[in-house]
């Protein structure tokens, strides 16, 4: 078999039009954003006032651009779904209640299938948002509030298949998303609540007090206790370090593998030594109730791989290291 031959030229035209697509989608993000104007603001009213839910439809390529809207709109505090508009003459159409909005993707504005739902949602009163790249379209003229997405030109050198109209349609409607997430006051807790699977599920649900080990399971010493106890108190539990305690059980310091070995440049006797002698004063902790996430990057932030878990008047209650971040999934 004969091997194909390496031509840098082809490699370069193939970079070029890489480029050309980022620029001619990118100008066309430019164009959009500077026609933002009332009719967005308007948009947003609709859907804030909207006591059902938003519908989102659209057929070929806007259809695909529609269901990641609508899946958006939902996972961000605005209930929403997609209605494949082919259907909706079938019986799917029963699916929009009075109280609902119809947020409507077409590039022309002319899309046979969509223009087929004016006439029913003109009877149950709902409300009309059109994205188009057509300000004269049947829908834009229907509609109630029209967005222009229009762009100067597709990415595709034919100016043929859907590219940068896709893009912007896209981005309008995260741009929407976003603007209604907002205005709602949509907290990083209510994303969890949306998301409960997954890692990113994981990683806002998940608090320290949920995977941190507690009880028996916790390495702690006296700040009197000698080195020698120390040692076997961590290789007990198994944590790689230990917490270091006064009388009232409030952490004082940590002992760390770490510090064993700076203990043991220091020619340190493990028999005479205590803990006070030889331990990190402090230690860095985390409350119990901050998430699993925020002790991850404390851990990444400070180059440590465990965390003591302490109240408000540093009495240890739990500890973690990055394994169980691990065994959790949020990392």
């Amino acid at each position: 078999m004969n091997a194909v031959e390496h031509n840098p030229s082809s490699d370069q035209a193939t970079l070029e039009s890489a480029r050309r697509t980022f620029d001619i989608e990118a100008a066309a993000l430019g164009t959009l954003r500077a026609r933002l104007d009332g009719s967005f603001v308007a948009a947003c009213r609709i859907c804030l006032a909207c006591r059902g839910r938003v519908i989102v439809t659209g057929m070929g390529k806007s259809g695909h651009v529609a269901h990641k809207i609508a899946a958006t709109l939902a996972s961000t505090g605005t209930p929403a779904f997609f209605l494949h508009p082919g259907e909706a003459s079938h019986g799917d159409i029963g699916m929009i209640t009075r109280g609902d909005v119809l947020l409507a993707l077409s590039n022309s504005g002319e899309t046979p299938e969509v223009l087929s739902l004016l006439p029913p949602l003109k009877r149950l009163a709902i409300p009309l948002i059109a994205l188009s790249g057509n300000a004269a379209s049947t829908l834009a003229r229907a509609a109630d509030v029209h967005l222009d997405v229009g762009v100067p030109q597709e990415a595709c050198p034919h100016n043929l298949a859907p590219t940068a109209s896709t893009t912007a349609a896209l981005v309008m409607g995260d741009a929407l998303a976003v603007a209604l997430l907002e205005s709602r006051g949509f907290s990083a807790d209510d994303f969890a609540r949306s998301h409960p699977g997954g890692s990113l599920g994981r990683r806002l649900l998940l608090h320290v007090d949920d995977i941190m080990r507690r009880g028996d399971s916790l390495p702690r010493v006296g700040a009197d206790t000698p080195l020698a106890e120390g040692l076997l108190e961590m290789s007990r539990k198994g944590l790689g370090m230990t917490a270091v305690l006064d009388q009232e059980q409030r952490v004082v310091g940590i002992f760390t593998d770490g510090d064993l070995r700076r203990a043991l440049d220091r020619r340190v006797d493990v028999h005479s030594a205590t803990m006070r002698d030889v331990m990190t004063p402090g230690g860095r902790s985390i409350g119990a109730r901050e998430l699993a996430a925020a002790a991850a990057q404390l851990m990444e932030l400070h180059r440590v791989t465990a965390l003591l878990v302490t109240d408000s008047e540093r009495h240890l209650i739990g500890a973690l290291n990055v394994h169980d971040l691990l065994h959790a999934g949020v990392v």
